[in-house]
């Protein structure tokens, strides 16, 4: 199987995470089309697979076994992409161009699986494989994880020693990142007429007086900062209310984002902004979407990309990043997880999402090494 092939056939499968709107057509979201592509290509290298989820959420996974293997290895890719709406080219038309691929997926993250299959097929066509191999495409990493939940499930017997999230990191292994949470903040007050405000309760004032308390939990928070990926944040992104302006409002909603460091738990955050809120009306919501990544430089994990990396001459240090990832999720449940791929953030999500080739290049023989030496 060829890299590039792979990826544009990737590519010109929609596999748009709705991201919880409403307006986007069928024809485009979900996953199932490109699991059940993927799906078929693990059918190809004679692997036994799965597809997990429901509906259109699907996830899929293969696993590759070598007798005697003293460690089983997860790549896990995602499968969603990010909606397509600003796009400025053909999302799903891949064309190749001066050495570059372009459309939606191309570096977030369809290149990772691209690269990994093709690097399994070659591996396991000279029989040179040297560890179990789990390959993996799960649903919904834009969103809510659904499918990294679903893996880590379905993988629950078969202990993975460690793993690699493939996300665009220009070919540079991430053992560090920052966690998500989403708080979602709302506000009950009774509505009136505003010819007589005295007669309501202004659920907006009620939302604003608490919005106050998280900006002085903000402030805390940046004294309460990691070595290496600075302090936790707080943003408030989203505000809601009201109806019309001669009605006093009964509800009012913000949405919170919550960037954590490795230490804060689901429980700490659930502490965190009930003490802050104390004495408010306010109700709040905290779900932690994906939790923080902080795996050891020393950790196997690290040690063996670095000893792939470094073979092929290619940067072998490892360094933190902002954004988040699966890697986290899988991190938490015992999978020791990095994050590493082919392509830059800087093009993840954006207009004209591209890859460069060598990029592509460079990654299947990175795969190649790690899973064939």
């Amino acid at each position: 199987m060829n890299a590039l092939e792979l990826l544009r056939d990737y590519i010109a499968i929609p596999s748009v995470n709705d991201m919880g709107r409403d307006d986007l057509p069928a024809s485009i979201t979900g996953e199932a089309r490109y699991a059940r592509r993927v799906a078929d290509d693990f059918a190809r290298l004679r692997l036994d697979h799965q597809v997990i989820g429901a509906d259109e959420r699907l996830s899929v996974f293969a696993e590759a076994k070598v007798p005697d293997a003293t460690e089983t290895l997860l790549i896990a890719s995602h499968l969603d992409t990010v909606p397509v709406d600003t796009m400025t080219i053909a999302p799903f038309d891949p064309r190749v161009e001066a050495g570059v691929v372009y459309g939606r997926g191309s570096t977030d993250t369809k290149a990772g699986l691209a690269a990994a299959i093709a690097a399994l097929s070659q591996v396991l066509e000279r029989g040179k494989l040297k560890r179990n191999v789990i390959l993996a495409g799960q649903a919904d990493e834009e969103r809510s994880s659904i499918g990294a939940y679903d893996l880590i499930r379905a993988l629950s017997g078969k202990r993975p020693l460690w793993g690699i999230a493939t996300e665009p990191t220009e070919l540079e292994i991430v053992n560090q990142h920052k966690g998500v949470a989403r708080v979602t903040l709302n506000a009950r007050g009774v509505a009136a007429h505003s010819s007589d405000p005295s007669q309501g309760d202004n659920a907006i004032l009620h939302l604003c007086h608490g919005l106050l308390r998280l900006e002085t939990l903000g402030g805390d928070l940046m004294r309460r900062a990691d070595p290496v990926l600075g302090p936790p944040t707080l943003s408030v992104g989203v505000v809601r209310g009201g109806q019309a302006p001669n009605i006093v409002p009964d509800r009012a909603q913000a949405l919170v984002d919550r960037r954590m460091i490795p230490g804060e738990t689901q429980e700490s955050l659930n502490q965190e902004f009930a003490s802050a809120l104390q004495g408010s009306s306010l109700q709040f919501d905290c779900q932690v979407e994906k939790p923080p990544l902080g795996v050891p430089a020393d950790a196997r994990a690290v040690t063996a990309c670095a000893e792939a990396l470094g073979a092929l001459g290619m940067n072998a240090e490892p360094k933190p990043v902002a954004f988040g990832t699966d890697a986290g999720l899988f991190d938490d449940a015992g999978i020791p997880c990095v994050v590493w791929g082919p392509g830059s953030i800087l093009q993840a999500h954006t207009k004209d999402e591209f890859l460069r080739l060598e990029q592509l290049e460079a990654a299947t023989r990175f795969f190649v090494r790690l899973f064939g030496g």
